[in-house]
Formats: C-alpha cells, structure tokens, sequence
C-alpha cells in the first residue's frame, strides 16, 4: 500500500518490501483515472506504454533501488521534449513529435525515472495562474474553486494529489515556485544555466530555468543533482562554480514595512511573518533590507523589453496561426511588438544599474526570504483580471532569474482556517543551490505542513538535508559501519555523519571475510564483471576522525577509491584480492545488510 504522496522514502521502502516498478504503475493508472481534476494532464502516457517502461527498466536494472532514481514516477511540463509523446505548449495547432528527449529528460530516465505524462500549463508559459490553456484550468488540491498556479499549473497538481513522485516545470517569472506554495510543495529553481534547456520550448530563453517540484528538499535537491551539467548544446548553459553561505550566523533579509505587500491578505501576512520567528529560531539573525531595486528589476520583466523574448520564440507561428493564442497570452506577446531594439538596450542598462543597486543589499543579508506569492484567488476572480491579479503573484518572484539567482520555495503552513496553503522562498546568489538546501529543509520541517494535500505527513528523516561541512571527509562503508551495524558507532561518536545511500558501480563484487569478528565483509574490484552494483553509504568524518579511522582499519581491509553508481569516484573501504580467496562470494545479495538479513548475524 502505497502512501498518499509518493516521497522518494517511501517509494524506496516500497520497493525494499518487494514491491516492483510495475507495481506502482499501476497505482499511478488507478490514481490518474480516479483523479477528479481532469485538467492536469494534456497528454498522459498510455496505459500499455507505462507498463512497458516499467517492464523495460526491471529488465535493465533489475535490483531494486540500484539507480538513483530507479522506478520513480514523474511528469513532465509539456514545454519539455519527451520523446514518444508531443510537445504542445498548450496549444494544440503549435504541437510536434520530438525525435528525442530533452536532456534533462534522458539524464532522468537513464537515472530510473519513469514518465507518466505531460502536464498542462498556462499556454506557451505564459503565466503565474494556470488558467490559460485551452485545455482547462488545473484546480489547487484544497479547494477547487482557486488556481494552481502557473504556468507549471499540472506538474504542481500532480505531485501535490500524489499522482508522481516529482515533476518538472519551467520557471521565467516564478512558475517553478507559485505553483509549489499554492499546493504545499517544495519548488527548487535553480541558478540559470546549472540545469540544460535543450529540448525546451523557450518563454525568455536567456533567463529560463527547468525546475522540479517535489515533497521535500532533499527530494527535489537530489532530482536536481541528476539533471544538471553543462550541455554545450544549450548556449546559456553554464559550468557550476559551487558557492557556500555561512555555516552560523546565517544573515536572512526579510521585507522591511515599506515593501510589504499582500494586497489585502492578512492571512499570508501572517504566515510570513511566522517564518521569520521560524527563521530566527533556526539561529538565523534577521535583518531588514530595501526590496525596492529588486522590485524595479522583477517589473522588467513583463512590463520591459525582455518580453521581446516571448515574441522571439514564438514569432513565425504567431505570424501564422495567431487565432490559435489564449487571448491573454496573444496580448502579452504582441505587446512585445512595442519595443524595439533601442529599448531592448535602455533596458539592459536599466537591469544593471538595478544590479548595482541590488548589490548593496546582498551586503546586508547572506540569503532573502520572502512570500513567494503575496495572495491568491480563485479562478472566476482570476479569468475577471487575468493580467491584473496575475502580475501581483509574481511580486516576489520576477527578479531572480534576471538577476542570475538560486531560490528554493518550501511551505509556510495554511491560513487561520486552515484552508488554504502559503509558502516562503529561500534566495540565494548564484550557484548557491546547494547551499540553500539545509536552512529551506528545516524550515520546511519547522512549518510542520505536511506534503502535498497530506498535510498531516512527517517528513521522512532519511530525506533531512543536512549542513554542509566543508572540512568532514568522506567515506565509503559497505559491512559492519553501515547504519545500524555493530560498528556504525565508529562512525557517528567522532561526529561524523551519513550523507547518503548508494550503490557502487557493477564492476564490485563482494565476500563475507572468514573469522571476523564482528563479522565483515570484504569489496573487491573486478574490472571484467558486470554486476548492479553494491549497497553502499557515504559517511563524513571531521579530519582528525578520519585519520584515527582510517589508521585503526584492520588487515586484510584498507582504503582506497571506490566507483559508484553515479559516476562519482570516493575513498572507501576495499580489501586485499588474497583474503577473499576463501571467502563465500555474496555479491547477488546486493550488499551486506541484504546478506545479513538473509542468514543471520553468526554468518
């Protein structure tokens, strides 16, 4: 039985159980066929099809969990090539066939992932909403009356219902982020250019962003991880320069009185201002700073040159078909037929002189946090003022991509009814995506909203993304340091901590060491095997641990640099080739826990 919203904990447990990828196809089947909200897909993927993919990938890799995404379901924006299905923008007369998938597509499938459909959005993503799409308007899963979100309208109603596991959108002006605070999830936006466009149908091609939304951080942290990379395909993509925030002390601008604004919502106001007392709890120190000059930068964004952008990557069809618009998009694209390339310069110029202005506030704080929208309304007041209500959701969300920012949108918890949800947004300066991640996953855990509509649900412990420690060094355990293990005590007195689970790459095999005690097992490398891989876990140690660590390894085993499944290369446990030779082979346990559990502890 699978949980209402489908965390990559549990889906993990699942299939640690026994459950199968095919398995949880067909809950997504009996899930999406079920769901009363007939606006979130435009083009699920077949029945049969999601069979076959789930069948396909059990014959690829047929361990369970033995790739980092291994049959997670997911949906995808349908801005976002998926080869086998269409590409439509919302509109209908624009759709095409790919004949491949977008990159980040392919890095997720090869990762395990499994595409169960694309979603709707607000037409050519033009949007904060969701209601633009001639294929209906995705409803919030509180309340039917009040939008999504947009554009990512379908990919945020997807997970929130638990029809996926995580999905993408894309984010211009926000769409990565409303969509996550108005249906309780978490919207992680990264810097523009750490994750590839190639194979996305542009809005602002040189500030899109692809997006994931998903139950908690460290989820959505993680699917981010496997789609990002330099592609030189994509001329805006950029090689990551990793940039790190302060370890104590975190400095967090909040809005000062004369930026704040809700536009009449006492109920948001007040979320907001419980997050900063959250913040501040956290140890954070709070400090007011001057939202104007960003404010100035996000209304560039629609009310500038820089929705020229729009018109440029739409332009041929709109010369064409443009009878086939939503109204309201068709007005703000032909609207870009007012500037020209003159204003195109003035606004750059404008940008950076804001950029400037800008600057002097990053002085004071280390990170923003800010509403990530500052209201919301149902759908009959939206379609009333379209353009009007919809620029007051992305007040606090239009500057970051012009102005080269990482942001992470998490939960604040619902209104004093306990109605509907708002959400906080975690800014930081470029290539700090990284970095953002500890503070916004405790403060989602500190809302205590749950995930999605289940907001009575506790975030999984194992998904907790904890601070980073530059100076801990890591390594790589496969026996008794394991958690729970009879020596895992070694690791976790020092101070060290688990950063993650894992597999090795299949060229390992591994033995159970005769007259061990307590018993152990030894890795070997084998370069001519192909294997799945063993169960690993990566622990970090401060430096003088690791050295009393290492030192203290008794013979046969000893360190060295262990390959794992994601292509990362660390320093681990392996043992000499001689000490396995009378050793009973394990290696189709898939890990020593799985060998354990199997014979015992005296084996």
């Amino acid at each position: 039985m699978l949980p209402t919203i489908l965390d990559l904990t549990s889906l993990r447990a699942a299939y640690e159980a026994g459950q199968t990828p095919l398995d949880v196809v067909e809950t997504i089947i009996v899930r999406r066929a079920a769901s009363e909200d007939p606006a979130i897909f435009i083009t699920p993927t077949p029945d049969e099809a999601l069979r076959a993919e789930a069948r396909a990938l059990m014959e690829r890799a047929p361990e369970p969990n033995s790739l980092p995404l291994w049959g997670v379901p997911f949906a995808v924006k349908d801005n976002i090539d998926v080869e086998g299905l269409p590409t439509t923008a919302a509109c209908p007369a624009f759709a095409y066939d790919p004949e491949s998938d977008a990159t980040v597509i392919a890095r997720l499938r090869a990762a395990g992932a499994i595409v169960i459909g694309k979603t709707n959005l607000d037409q050519f993503a033009t949007g904060l909403n969701g209601t633009r799409s001639p294929h209906g308007a995705p409803r919030s899963v509180f309340d039917r009356n009040y939008v999504s979100g947009g554009s990512s309208s379908g990919s945020a109603v997807a997970v929130a219902s638990g029809l996926a596991s995580f999905a993408l959108g894309t984010d211009t002006a926000g769409s990565g982020r409303v969509p996550a605070a108005f249906n309780n999830l978490v919207g992680i936006k990264p810097t523009p250019g750490l994750v590839p466009n190639v194979g996305v149908v542009p809005a602002c091609r040189s500030v899109d962003v692809v997006t994931v939304f998903a139950a908690t951080v460290g989820d959505g942290v993680a699917i981010r991880k496997v789609m990002e990379g330099y592609d030189a395909a994509d001329p805006f993509s950029r090689k990551a320069v990793p940039s790190s925030l302060p370890a104590a002390g975190l400095r967090v601008g909040v809005l000062d009185g004369a930026e704040r604004e809700f536009f009449g919502n006492s109920d948001v106001e007040a979320l907001y201002d419980a997050a900063i007392d959250r913040a501040r709890a956290l140890g954070a120190t709070i400090v007011a700073f001057d939202y104007a000059p960003f404010r100035q930068a996000a209304e560039l964004l629609y009310n500038g040159p820089w929705v020229a952008e729009r018109l440029a990557a739409v332009k041929d069809f709109l010369a064409t078909n443009a009878a086939d618009f939503d109204p309201t998009v068709r007005t703000i694209i032909e609207g870009a037929k007012a500037y020209d390339a003159v204003a195109a310069f003035e606004g750059r110029y404008k940008l950076e002189a804001l950029r400037q202005k800008t600057g002097k506030e990053w002085e004071k704080a280390d990170i923003l946090m800010l509403p990530t929208s500052p209201t919301t309304y149902t759908v009959e007041e939206m379609m009333a003022d379209p353009i009007g209500k919809n620029g007051q959701f992305g007040r606090y969300t239009n500057f970051a991509n012009l102005l080269d920012c990482a942001a992470i949108a998490v939960p604040a918890g619902f209104d004093a009814n306990g109605h509907l949800p708002a959400g906080v947004t975690l800014v930081g300066p470029a290539f700090t995506d990284d970095a953002l991640a500890p503070f916004a996953d405790a403060m989602h855990r500190a809302a205590r909203a749950g995930m999605g509509k289940d907001r009575e649900a506790a975030l999984p412990e194992a998904s907790r993304v904890l601070p980073p420690a530059d100076d801990f060094i890591p390594i790589v355990v496969v026996g008794a340091h394991l958690t729970d293990m009879p020596l895992n005590h070694e690791l976790t007195r020092t101070g060290g901590y688990r950063l993650k689970t894992g597999r090795t790459d299949g060229s390992y095999r591994l033995f159970a060491l005769q007259g061990t005690v307590p018993p152990k097992p030894g890795l070997v490398r084998d370069p001519g095997f192909a294997g799945n891989g063993i169960e690993i876990e990566v622990w970090a140690l401060p430096p003088t641990a690791f050295a009393r660590f290492v030192q203290n390894i008794p013979a046969p085993l000893g360190v060295g640099k262990i390959t794992l499944s994601d292509g990362s290369c660390l320093t681990g446990f392996l043992c000499e080739g001689h000490a396995v030779a009378g050793g009973r082979e394990i290696t189709e346990f898939g890990g020593w826990r799985n060998y354990i559990s199997a014979t015992g502890p005296a084996a």
